[in-house]
């Protein structure tokens, strides 16, 4: 069962939009026969180098989206970006299976990306990236290797200053 992506996006009173990536039902088989919950991966960003991720389980699928907005506000990164919107490096981003490679890109050619890559980027305020999903296509891995590759990313100031150069002698 495939589910619609990106189906929600909503702003909150904290300036946050928040868009349901995935949502599944989730069966426990005890005794008494099956437990029904769901599970929604949601991720939450202000479109200004800030994003989050979170997972939420519930009885029901507004309570799931909920949870899952609290969890993914309470793991926000900050996101280095250069003038035009994009990467300041390309760097790769792991998480279990799944990896994300993301290159970055001259002004103009947009997020080229895939479903859940994507929400993270356009609420992280990327508007310049190519990305290339590796390994598994599971969606909550996708995201999770995705932020994982925007928080490894540097600015040249703070390489500059872990190496003790200038940031000219960066990026000569």
């Amino acid at each position: 069962m495939r589910q619609n992506e990106n189906k929600r996006i909503d702003k909150d009173e904290n300036g946050l939009e928040d868009r349901v990536v995935a949502i599944k039902r989730v069966t426990k088989v005890v005794k008494g026969g099956r437990n029904m919950r769901f599970s929604a991966l949601v991720v939450v960003g202000d479109g200004n180098g800030h994003v989050g991720a979170g997972l939420g389980k519930a009885a029901e699928i507004p309570e799931a989206i909920r949870k899952g907005k609290e969890d993914a506000q309470k793991h926000m990164i900050s996101v280095a970006r250069t003038d035009y919107n994009s990467v300041t490096h390309d760097t790769y981003g792991k998480f279990g299976g799944a990896s994300v490679l993301l290159k970055r890109a001259p002004e103009g050619t947009g997020v080229i990306a895939g479903g859940p890559a994507r929400a993270v980027i356009e609420l992280a305020g990327i508007r310049n990236i190519r990305t290339k999903s590796l390994g598994s296509n599971n969606k909550q891995n996708v995201v999770f290797a995705t932020l994982n590759g925007l928080k490894s990313l540097k600015t040249p100031e703070e390489v500059a200053r872990l190496r003790g150069k200038s940031v000219e002698e960066i990026m000569a």
